[in-house]
């Protein structure tokens, strides 16, 4: 599987939209199997996970998945007129699971065959601005209008303005304007702490630190006692922290601190990104590295996206921070131990089904493995969001 965010105006991951790349018709059976084996890792909660099969196209088969209560199946409009479409219909109407109908100007009548969905998805790619206004007003009866397949921000911003719910792509992960040459004070003192962490300093010296901007102090607390971090009991303090986690750990929830510093527009999808790269990073590295080398790989990860976050070069970010030097060679692309493993994320997010076999392959990682990872990813991202 590959995945897709589905991006509100608020700037906010409200869904996430998982491919299924099946190679062929024929392994819609093994499809069906594969989902039925992520029940245990699948994300609770009412917050959407859209299934699409691709240029497959999923058929009524997919119907035998026992899918849970917040998955959306995709479906070509066309496939409901097709010589399948009465099957695929019957089959619809007998298991009702909520569907996104995608938008065919040459299947409209698909949209009266008596199948309630509960999205229309447009292609951004197959409509300008003036269609998807007229288009998105048209259909507002039928179902909650999502965009697919946004390539830019500029794109993003059209189709919000067209009426569109949501929109999904990785239009948000690239820098949206050029770097600055040197980090903000408030980024500065960030670095300044997680420096002081990464050096072992005396506890009072990194609390006096932190006092210089209470906000940090707030922030990091708040990440800590988030549900992603699954304590027993509130952290009350950085003392505490200390005690409770020890440095190595912290050192990780203070990394996530940089992007909360971020003034991009984008920051919510972007840190949600962020956290979910840092997981399946770590989780992708069990059993394969050394246990000690887990904080660093999540730190890898959740670092993978400050250029945008910060809109200041890699390299600056870099030069100002004491990190191991198989994170920064990962960061810089420049190889090392964890450079794998960050591919491999990558890889996650785009529609290559084949990119990301060979990548999870030269790992000796399964189908199974990668996609339960991943979907663990996503509900670590989800739980750790404020």
């Amino acid at each position: 599987m590959s995945r897709q965010p589905l991006v509100n105006r608020q700037s906010r991951i409200i869904a996430t939209r998982l491919t299924l790349h099946l190679g062929n018709q024929g392994e819609m059976r093994d499809a069906v199997s594969a989902l039925d084996g992520l029940t245990d890792v699948w994300p609770p909660g009412e917050k959407p996970v859209f299934i699409s099969c691709g240029p497959a196209s999923c058929d009524a088969r997919l119907l035998d998945w026992s899918a849970p209560g917040n998955a959306t199946i995709e479906l070509p409009a066309a496939s409901l007129v097709s010589e399948q479409g009465a099957e695929l219909i019957a089959a619809l109407q007998t298991w009702q699971p909520t569907l996104c109908v995608h938008f065919d100007p040459q299947a409209t009548q698909a949209m009266t065959v008596g199948v309630p969905c509960r999205f229309i998805g447009f292609d951004a790619r197959r409509f300008n601005l003036a269609q998807l206004k007229l288009l998105a007003a048209r259909t507002r009866s039928l179902g909650i209008a999502i965009a697919f397949n946004v390539d830019t921000a500029a794109d993003f911003r059209a189709c919000m303005d067209a009426g569109m719910t949501a929109a999904s792509g990785w239009f948000f992960t690239s820098p949206s304007s050029p770097p600055a040459k040197t980090l903000n004070p408030g980024q500065a003192n960030i670095v300044r702490v997680l420096n002081l962490v990464r050096s072992n300093a005396e506890i009072r010296e990194i609390e006096a630190a932190l006092k210089q901007d209470v906000a940090i102090s707030y922030k990091l607390l708040r990440y800590i006692n988030t549900a992603g971090f699954g304590l027993s009991c509130e952290i009350q303090s950085f003392r505490h922290a200390v005690n409770m986690l020890g440095y190595d750990k912290l050192n990780r929830w203070l990394s996530l601190l940089l992007g909360t510093a971020s003034k991009d527009p984008m920051a919510p999808a972007l840190m949600h990104t962020a956290l979910f790269r840092a997981r399946l990073m770590e989780l992708l590295a069990n059993g394969l590295v050394d246990k000690s080398e887990y904080d660093n790989l999540f730190i890898t990860g959740a670092f993978s996206l400050l250029d945008a976050l910060l809109g200041v070069g890699i390299e600056q970010v870099l030069d100002a921070m004491r990190l191991p030097e198989p994170i920064s060679d990962a960061l810089l692309g420049n190889g090392g131990r964890y450079q794998a493993f960050l591919e491999l994320a990558l890889a996650s997010e785009r529609d290559d089904g084949q990119m990301i076999a060979e990548q999870a392959a030269m790992l000796g990682l399964t189908a199974s493995q990668f996609n339960r990872a991943q979907m663990q990813a996503l509900c670590f991202a989800d739980a750790m969001e404020f």
